[in-house]
């Protein structure tokens, strides 16, 4: 199984940049991060996350003013899930920054055939 799209939930701080963090924002508030994280429990994989653990810079949304995508300054909410037997093939789950005039960024996933 794979789930891709925008969640519009960030998993942690750390998917947030430190200049958008807000505790009671909507899409980073905890009830929203605990339902989230209930999905994923379910056996599905953070693809991007996972292979890119520590990441501070992975973004996939960034508000459309103030040239905040051309600086970084964003979120990461959207995902490709996958469950744990698709996971393990995975070999790339790059963000498409550059790609597009939408808000987002297409985040695109490889996995071994």
């Amino acid at each position: 199984l794979v789930l891709c799209g925008d969640v519009n939930v960030t998993r942690t701080d750390l998917d947030v940049h430190p200049k958008e963090r807000q505790p009671d924002a909507i899409g980073q508030r905890p009830d929203e991060r605990s339902l989230l994280e209930r999905v994923l429990g379910r056996g599905l994989a953070d693809v991007g996350r996972a292979l890119d653990p520590e990441n501070p810079s992975l973004f996939t949304w960034w508000p459309p003013w103030r040239q905040m995508r051309q600086r970084n300054i964003g979120w990461r909410i959207d995902y490709v899930l996958a469950s744990a037997d698709v996971a393990t093939g995975a070999r790339a789950c790059r963000v498409q920054a550059d790609y597009g005039t939408s808000d987002h960024a297409p985040v695109v996933a490889t996995f071994a055939s």
